[in-house]
């Protein structure tokens, strides 16, 4: 599926609602466009629930994190990257921070995220899953779909491509 995010605003912002992220993102990840049906995740300096999320086999998914916007420790790194390559995980978008980049700038993957830190985070199992996150001037939903690119972050309520 080939797209361009300028191509899906200029088709589709007259008919569709489309929310469009506020550019505060770094690009990370070896693929440079993803796109997929959401999956969104709260979770605050604590990655077992991301884990156990990105553990499951999926088809053209994207998981949205919200992490707070935390920048004191890393939710995901080179192992939970490539553990979402193998289960069918298209995409994550984490409002917060990664850590082993060049590890994961290897990986086929889009990954969206605010900055790296060395720091990995806690392990106490909270978090909530397919819950309503707000970040970015975006509300992301379940169900929802997203499209990334190198211009930007587009989401529609429907599948537009």
């Amino acid at each position: 599926m080939m797209f361009t995010t300028p191509d899906l605003c200029d088709r589709y912002s007259g008919t569709h609602h489309l929310q469009i992220a506020e550019p505060i993102f770094r690009r990370f990840g070896g693929n440079s466009a993803f796109s997929g049906c959401v999956t969104t995740l709260k979770i605050f300096e604590d990655n077992v629930l991301l884990r156990t999320v990105l553990e499951e086999k999926v088809e053209d998914r994207v998981l949205v994190v919200d992490g707070g916007g935390s920048h004191r420790c890393a939710l995901l790194g080179g192992n939970l990257a490539k553990l979402a390559c193998d289960n069918g995980w298209q995409g994550i978008i984490v409002y917060g921070c990664i850590r082993d980049s060049l590890e994961v700038n290897r990986l086929p993957i889009g990954i969206r995220a605010l900055h790296t830190h060395p720091l990995q985070s806690h392990k106490k199992s909270g978090g909530d899953r397919d819950t309503l996150v707000t970040f970015a001037g975006i509300n992301f939903r379940t169900g929802y779909y997203v499209y990334a690119d190198e211009d930007g972050i587009v989401v529609a309520e429907d599948r537009l491509v």
